[in-house]
């Protein structure tokens, strides 16, 4: 196995750990491994860069492959069920650290509390996952930001990393909270404050949001009421997809840092909206002949975003695709190419050739390819809006805040969390209006000042 830039997942809360098992599954099944770990598969390609999430260890009769990840909740029983699941065996025990009273879907109780009492202890395991590294390029946290533990503790947890591992990449999976499918009444409070944390803290997070995972399955894929298992398909297969250039000889893009490099103009607009293709009805997948343009078509396609906003009403700053399976890099190549030419008001005109397109032969299993795009568009703010809507009209009657108060949390931070937030969304609203040829304009703004 050579030498793998190496990446350490944290799963936090329940959704964080949820989420986490289907995706281990599908690398695991990626990289030809079984439950327990040991490499059952055929191509060598597997396991070249499997070090990028997993530890090799000598075990007595053949080499066991680890997954260098920590299982983090403030409640026992999802960790406990993952322990006792299919993967029981696979991750190291001593990466499980569980709290015992849950965090009640309250941030202040996963931020500064019960997470606060934990978080040493995570650290040790982070650093002990760390310290046999030689290269760790950084860490991907898989989290939701409606809840107690995954946004409070995650947003901790994501200050601590930061503080302690300065130079290292830091993504997210950020599963965020949509009204339409609202699982508790405090979620635009937890979402907000997370958010607050995640525009200083993070390097790139990825945003998800059930809504958006609902409509893929009931619309496209045609399951009439979809489970969290169905929804966390979605978020595992995106999470590959995203990882996968990491993880096989590809031809571009080969870590988080170019990836990063290609997708984030500026340090805070660091939000991505992931897309997959092909979504399929399972049915109809006999009748699906998929070439390379219209894969690229449905990539930029509202229907295949994984979350709920529509592309159209904002502009690309960049983008970044990744296709799998054997496609000729030409054909990749002016497919997009051609995508952009057609819908050239849709990507901004001051940076240019900004769609990277990265391609590796493997495809994922089952599929004979397919393909996933990070887009950073400044459509994305309407996530925001949304949140910071609902977020201002409880926050200004007070609702609920003494749960938060009672944690020893102080109004103003609702107020700092609300108008970082706000900034937020008017840089992306400044860049989206932004023009190539802007510099000559302040003068016009001053002299109608002046006729005024």
């Amino acid at each position: 196995m050579q030498s793998a830039r190496e990446i350490i997942n944290v799963q936090v809360g329940q959704a964080g750990n949820q989420v986490g098992e289907t995706f281990w599954k599908m690398l695991i099944a990626e990289h030809g491994l079984d439950d327990q770990g040991m490499y059952k598969g055929s191509n060598p390609e597997q396991l070249l860069r499997a070090g990028v999430y997993f530890n090799e260890v000598q075990s007595s009769h053949a080499n066991k492959y680890v997954p260098r990840s920590v299982q983090i909740d403030l409640e026992a029983g999802v960790c406990n069920h993952l322990r006792s699941g299919p993967l029981g065996d696979l991750f190291r025990p001593d990466t499980y650290i569980t709290g015992e009273s849950g965090a009640g879907n309250n941030w202040a109780k996963g931020y500064y509390t019960e997470g606060a009492e934990l978080i040493d202890s995570i650290m040790d395991v982070v650093r002990k996952q760390a310290e046999p590294c030689d290269a760790l390029q950084g860490f991907q946290i898989v989290h939701s930001l409606g809840g107690g533990t995954g946004a409070g503790l995650g947003s901790l947890l994501l200050s601590k990393i930061r503080e302690e591992f300065p130079d290292r990449m830091l993504a997210t999976f950020s599963i965020i909270p949509s009204p339409k499918v609202s699982e508790t009444v405090v979620e635009p409070y937890n979402a907000m404050l997370s958010m607050h944390q995640l525009v200083d803290n993070g390097d790139l997070t990825i945003c998800i949001d059930n809504e958006a995972l609902y409509d893929i399955s009931v619309g496209t894929l045609k399951i009439p009421s979809p489970n969290f298992s169905d929804l966390n398909d979605l978020i595992a297969r995106v999470m590959c997809g995203v990882s996968t250039s990491l993880r096989f000889p590809g031809q571009l893009n080969g870590d988080l840092r170019k990836l990063g490099m290609n997708l984030i103009p500026f340090p805070r607009l660091h939000f991505l909206m992931p897309s997959y293709a092909p979504f399929y009805n399972p049915r109809a997948s006999a009748f699906q002949g998929l070439s390379i343009p219209e894969l690229t078509r449905s990539l930029f396609d509202r229907k295949n975003l994984l979350v709920a906003c529509d592309p159209a009403h904002g502009r690309y700053l960049t983008a970044a695709v990744i296709f799998r399976g054997k496609i000729a890099s030409r054909e990749a190549e002016v497919s997009v190419r051609d995508l952009q030419t057609k819908n050239s008001q849709q990507f901004v005109e001051w940076i240019p050739d900004n769609v990277s397109v990265s391609l590796v032969s493997v495809p994922p299993v089952g599929q004979k390819q397919s393909a996933t795009a990070l887009s950073n568009s400044t459509a994305v703010q309407e996530v925001f809006k949304r949140t910071a809507d609902t977020f201002a009209s409880m926050f200004k009657r007070k609702a609920f805040l003494h749960w938060y108060t009672g944690e020893g949390m102080d109004d103003m931070e609702f107020s700092e969390a609300e108008s970082n937030t706000q900034d937020l969304i008017s840089e992306y609203q400044q860049y989206q209006e932004a023009t190539a040829d802007e510099d000559e304009e302040p003068e016009a703004y001053e002299d109608e000042d002046a006729a005024q």
